[in-house]
């Protein structure tokens, strides 16, 4: 996929994808009947699957580089319908080396977002970006390495806990400033910790959702929730109210399951909520 840049003020976006995975709408969306999906035929493969991008966002701004989420890896075997692999690539094409990144900025811990943290060398393993700092919530932080050391999934072995090992690992609550124009946006429900990511630079605004959205009907249908979301009432006021924020701010959302490149603006369309592409 090639990349592709916009810019939010001062702030340089671009949007990489490490592949996709594809999911029957009743194994991602349990609770949502078969028939409420036949207004929605049209955002389904022609298998009547949904396909989601797994997107990562390099930002840019006042001299710091900031990488939203590492996508799954090379390893995408969890599961049944996918491809990845492709983040590596994508930064190489936009002339991007792994030193370059100051900051990786994980909006949750699930297998689809930190694949491509940490990688193996001969003497162990060691932090996929080298220079960078790993940022996390820390109730994610809190749930997730908990899990690990339960149930030892072999993706939290592999990509999460090492970075608090190496010494890379930094842990946030609420909103935390990565510069003064890019700011932390707490959305919990998908996970603990869930966080979002706020850009406002020159009077312009943008906000990179994670996982607090992965389908654009979720701007109209904002109490549709994924099976992966740990606590669905939580889920659904956050993303009511990201939704709301960003129509209010007349700002981008972001969003890295979107079609690729995930950048739109939401519009009220005959008294509905839609995300249209920019």
């Amino acid at each position: 996929m090639t990349a592709h840049t916009i810019s939010v003020g001062n702030v340089e976006i671009t949007s990489l994808s490490d592949g996709y995975i594809r999911f029957p709408t009743g194994n991602f969306f349990p609770s949502v009947p078969a028939e409420r999906w036949e207004e929605y035929r049209d955002e389904l493969t022609a298998e009547g699957k949904l396909e989601l991008n797994v997107g990562s966002f390099l930002v840019c701004s006042e001299g710091r580089v900031i990488l939203v989420d590492t996508g799954i890896g090379e390893d995408a075997s969890g599961f049944d319908d996918a491809h990845s692999g492709l983040l590596p690539q994508a930064l190489a094409e936009m002339g991007v080396s792994a030193a370059d990144v100051d900051v990786v900025l994980m909006t949750h811990l699930h297998v689809d977002h930190v694949g491509w943290n940490v990688e193996a060398a001969e003497e162990g393993p060691a932090p996929a970006f080298p220079n960078a700092r790993y940022q996390v919530a820390t109730a994610d932080w809190s749930a997730f390495s908990r899990m690990a050391r339960m149930n030892g999934a072999p993706y939290l072995q592999t990509q999460v806990l090492p970075l608090e090992e190496l010494g890379v690992l930094e842990l946030f609550e609420g909103e935390v400033s990565l510069t003064s124009e890019v700011v932390t946006m707490p959305t919990p429900g998908h996970t603990p910790g869930h966080s979002s990511l706020r850009i406002s630079s020159e009077g312009e605004t943008a906000v990179i959702a994670g996982d607090a959205t992965h389908l654009p009907l979720q701007a109209h249908e904002t109490d549709w929730c994924p099976r992966a979301d740990r606590d669905p009432v939580l889920s659904t006021q956050s993303r009511h109210a990201l939704m709301d924020r960003v129509e209010s701010d007349d700002g981008l959302l972001i969003a890295g399951h979107y079609p690729a490149p995930g950048f739109g603006r939401l519009a009220r369309i005959d008294g509905r909520r839609w995300w249209l592409p920019t």
